[in-house]
């Protein structure tokens, strides 16, 4: 009897064991994937990445066991469009009681980037159909790429990456109330061009160069609304998150409710292995508790825009300001605690 004893408390001491490295997860979370955006509703997340040439959707009950979600591509880009090729920074959330996809697409061209925007009824975003509806642009029409939305007191609003003409040169965030989750209403507002130097490093080579602002991403927090934001070119290791700041009782439309941080809120860390950290999303652990940031960098120094990008999550916390802390990215392979659920304990 007490040798069986034993084996009981051997074996419940090995699940208790296996337990605990279940609730742990390393950094990257997938071996590739730029531009990581989550959504969560009704106990899932429903993560996306860019793949350019459609729209895959990955759904968890925790993004830190992302590799073995289930997967689905739930739109191909058809051949021969203005949307066919170069397919963006796709984001997948639920507004006004049905599930909207955001991405920008070009032919090849990269001058004709624009947003355009896709559309379920059906309760589950993995499940029904994937209706297109089209693009989704202000009066201007410009370039734009990095779409998010934002549903506050009861108006949507777009922010997006965009040039003030045709040339590419500077990439600057702008804003627009939307008419529903597809139609912009009214006119765009510039609140973000590349202003301090760290958000200038974008050198092309041959004499080109290109000053970023990009990957815009809505965080709201207390009485403040923030955008952050990611700056200089993706191409450099010098890739980071700034920071725009506004009362969430201000004219969000107005670009002087913005203030912009003069630092980086978030940037490499070569003694870490972490290169061009950028792109970011957001989410709550799934017992609403704690706050972690999403976004993609690279392991190695000049690995740039391409396939080595790899999607990472780390919980931040709040400085007493109201300001979020988003600390220093975090080692890959390095153990970290998974997002907590204690609704389940």
């Amino acid at each position: 009897m007490n040798k069986l004893k034993l084996k009981l408390f051997f074996a419940l001491c090995f699940l208790a064991m296996g337990g605990l490295n279940a609730q742990t997860f390393t950094n990257p979370l997938l071996s590739s994937g730029a531009d990581p955006y989550s959504y969560y509703k009704d106990g899932y997340y429903y993560y996306t990445n860019s793949l350019g040439n459609r729209v895959d959707l990955w759904k968890t009950k925790t993004l830190s066991d992302l590799k073995n979600a289930q997967r689905k591509t739930i739109w191909k880009a058809p051949a021969g469009t203005m949307y066919s090729k170069e397919i963006w920074a796709p984001e997948v959330m639920f507004l006004r009681g049905k599930w909207y996809a955001y991405f920008a697409a070009d032919d090849g061209k990269n001058e004709n980037h624009r947003m355009y925007v896709l559309e379920n009824a059906s309760a589950d975003p993995m499940k029904g159909d994937w209706v297109f509806k089209g693009k989704i642009a202000d009066p201007t029409d410009k370039w734009a790429i990095d779409g998010d939305v934002i549903d506050f007191k009861g108006q949507l609003y777009m922010i997006w990456s965009g040039w003030e003409g045709n040339e590419n040169g500077k990439q600057e965030i702008f804003m627009a109330k939307l008419k529903n989750p597809w139609t912009v209403d009214g006119n765009r507002v510039k609140i973000s061009t590349p202003k301090f130097d760290w958000e200038k490093i974008g050198d092309l080579g041959g004499g080109a160069h290109v000053d970023v602002n990009e990957g815009p991403q809505f965080l709201v927090h207390g009485n403040k609304i923030f955008i952050i934001y990611s700056a200089s070119g993706c191409w450099t290791d010098f890739y980071a998150l700034g920071m725009l700041s506004a009362s969430a009782k201000s004219n969000l439309l107005d670009p002087k409710s913005w203030t912009k941080a003069d630092q980086p809120v978030f940037q490499q860390s070569p003694k870490d292995g972490v290169y061009a950290p950028g792109h970011n999303s957001f989410f709550k652990s799934p017992d609403g508790k704690e706050d972690w940031i999403l976004y993609h960098a690279n392991d190695k120094p000049g690995q740039g825009c391409g396939g080595f990008r790899s999607p990472r999550a780390q919980k931040f916390t709040w400085n007493a300001d109201g300001t979020p802390n988003f600390g220093f990215p975090v080692k890959p392979g390095e153990s970290l605690a998974s997002p907590s659920n204690h609704n389940n304990n």
